[in-house]
C-alpha cells in the first residue's frame, strides 16, 4: 500500500513564516539602534573634551578672593562717634556730610529729611525775631518709629548757641513720666483704658489730702485714658504712692532706659530718675510733678518708640552708612532694640490711651480739626503733654511727645518737642508737633503719588 508523507497545513506554514519575519526584523532594528547609540556616545565624548578644553585651559585653580575684598571693614559706634563728633546735624538742611582727614575722606549719609528740616529752620528763624514769645530754648526731634532713623533734629538755646538742645538731658520730664506710670499700671495691675479712677480736688494740684482712697460726694470719677489725656495729677500720684510703689516705679523707669546712655551713634544721656525720698515723693514721681526727674528730648522720642513697636524701644540712629574716599563701605547702620519695658498688649492699650490726648485731652486745641484735615485725617495720632517751671521760675518747659501712624501703610513718625518759654508763652510744643507731622506725611504722600 502506497503511503503518503503528511504535510503541514498552509495556515501553520503561514504562521511560522510571519514569526520568522518578525524575528529577522527585530534583529535588524536592534543592530541599527546599537550602532546609533555608539555613534552618539562618541560624539558626546568628543564634545565634552572640546568644552573642557575651552573652559579649563589648564589645571591651575581660579584665583582666590583676598581677605581684604571678602570682608567689609566696619567702624564701631565708638569710632563713628569720634569721627562725627564735630559734625553739626542740628538744623542741617542736607542729609549727607563730608569729612576730610589727612589720610582719608569720608562721606556720611543720614536719613534726615531736608524738606522737613527746612520747614523747621524757617520756623526757628521766625521765632528768633520775636520780641514777645521768643523761647529761651527749643528742641524738636522727629524719628522714624519703625527704624529708629532720625528724620529731623532742630532747635536752639539762647544761653549756649553752640549746644545741641535735642541731646541735652536737663529738662524736667514733668507729666511725660505719666507714660511710664500708666504703662506700669497697665502692665502689672491689669488696668485698661476704661478702668475707673477716682480723685478729689483740683486736677492739677497734688496735696497730701488728695492721696487717700476716701470717696465722698465730691469725688470725681474718670477713666484711666481720661486721667492720662487730661494729665490729672492726683490719679497718677495715688498710682505712684499707693499702688505701684518705689520698686515698681524704679523697675519700669530702668526698663524704659532712665539713668543710662544708649549705644547710639549720637552721644546722649536718657535722663535721671530716683525713688529716694518720702511716700509723698513717690506721688510726685508717679505724676511727674517734680524737677529732679529729667530727660533729653531724644529720650522723649525713645520712650514713645516702645509704645509704637509692641513694647520694644529703638536706639536712635543718625548715620545710615559711611563710605571711604574710594567708595568703599566702612560702616552700615543696623536697627537695634534698646529695651523691652512692656508687653505687646500693654503697648496696644497705651496707644489707645495716648490717642485720647489728641481727641479730648491737653493737646486737643493744637490738633483741632485733625479729623477733617487732608493729611492728618489719614493718621492715627497719639501723644502726651507736660509742663513745669524751672527752679527759678524763669522758664516754663512745655512738652509734647507722641506719634503719627499712617492708617494704610503703617509708616510711623515719633515726635518729641520741648519749648522753654520765657515771660510770654509763645507757640506751644504740641503746635510744633502738629506742624512736623503734617509736613512730613504730606511730603511722603506727594512722593508716593509721583
Amino acid at each position: 500500500m502506497q503511503t503518503f508523507k503528511k504535510e503541514d497545513s498552509w495556515r501553520k506554514l503561514q504562521s511560522e513564516f510571519i514569526i520568522q519575519r518578525r524575528r529577522e526584523s527585530f534583529l535588524k532594528k536592534s543592530t541599527r539602534t546599537a550602532a546609533l547609540l555608539c555613534l552618539m556616545a562618541g560624539i558626546m565624548a568628543g564634545a565634552t573634551y572640546i568644552i573642557n578644553k575651552v573652559r579649563l585651559p589648564n589645571k591651575t585653580p581660579p584665583p582666590q578672593i583676598s581677605q581684604k575684598t571678602a570682608e567689609v571693614p566696619v567702624l564701631s559706634k565708638a569710632d563713628l562717634r569720634a569721627l562725627t563728633k564735630d559734625l553739626v546735624f542740628l538744623n542741617s538742611p542736607k542729609d549727607f556730610f563730608s569729612i576730610k582727614t589727612p589720610t582719608l575722606n569720608y562721606t556720611i549719609r543720614t536719613h534726615l529729611d531736608p524738606g522737613l528740616q527746612t520747614t523747621l529752620n524757617t520756623n526757628l528763624d521766625r521765632l528768633k525775631t520775636l520780641t514777645r514769645g521768643k523761647p529761651q530754648r527749643i528742641a524738636m526731634v522727629a524719628m522714624d518709629g519703625k527704624t529708629g532713623f532720625i528724620k529731623a533734629m532742630a532747635g536752639f538755646d539762647l544761653a549756649d548757641p553752640t549746644a545741641n538742645p535735642c541731646t541735652a538731658s536737663d529738662y524736667p520730664a514733668a507729666s511725660l513720666f505719666k507714660i511710664v506710670t500708666a504703662s506700669a499700671a497697665v502692665d502689672t495691675l491689669g488696668y485698661l483704658a476704661t478702668t475707673p479712677m477716682y480723685f478729689n480736688g483740683n486736677k492739677y494740684t497734688l496735696y497730701k489730702r488728695q492721696l487717700t482712697e476716701k470717696k465722698n460726694r465730691f469725688t470725681s470719677r474718670v477713666s484711666l485714658a481720661s486721667a492720662f489725656a487730661e494729665s490729672i495729677n492726683p490719679v497718677f500720684g495715688k498710682l505712684g504712692k499707693l499702688y505701684l510703689g518705689s520698686e515698681t516705679l524704679d523697675a519700669y523707669a530702668r526698663g524704659f532706659g532712665f539713668n543710662q546712655m544708649p549705644d547710639s551713634d549720637l552721644l546722649f544721656k536718657t535722663g535721671d530718675f530716683s525713688t529716694a525720698g518720702s511716700d509723698y515723693h513717690l506721688a510726685e514721681l508717679g505724676c511727674g510733678f517734680n524737677r529732679k526727674t529729667q530727660i533729653s528730648p531724644l529720650f522723649g522720642a525713645l520712650l514713645v518708640s516702645a509704645i509704637v513697636n509692641q513694647g520694644h524701644s529703638l536706639i536712635p540712629r543718625m548715620v545710615d552708612q559711611v563710605n571711604g574716599g574710594d567708595g568703599e563701605l566702612i560702616y552700615k547702620s543696623r536697627k537695634q532694640v534698646y529695651k523691652t519695658p512692656i508687653q505687646p498688649k500693654t503697648a496696644k492699650t497705651m496707644i489707645e490711651i495716648m490717642k485720647k490726648t489728641i481727641s479730648h485731652g491737653t493737646a486737643r486745641k493744637a490738633f483741632r480739626g485733625f479729623s477733617r484735615d487732608k493729611v492728618l485725617a489719614k493718621l492715627e495720632l497719639g501723644g502726651k503733654t507736660g509742663s513745669l517751671y524751672n527752679t527759678k521760675r524763669t522758664v516754663k518747659y512745655d512738652w509734647f511727645t507722641g506719634f503719627g501712624k499712617d492708617k494704610n501703610s503703617g509708616k510711623t513718625l515719633v515726635v518729641s518737642v520741648v519749648v522753654g518759654h520765657r515771660k510770654y508763652i509763645g507757640t506751644r510744643a504740641s503746635t510744633h508737633a502738629r506742624t512736623i507731622l503734617k509736613t512730613y506725611f504730606k511730603s511722603l504722600s506727594n512722593t508716593e503719588n509721583q
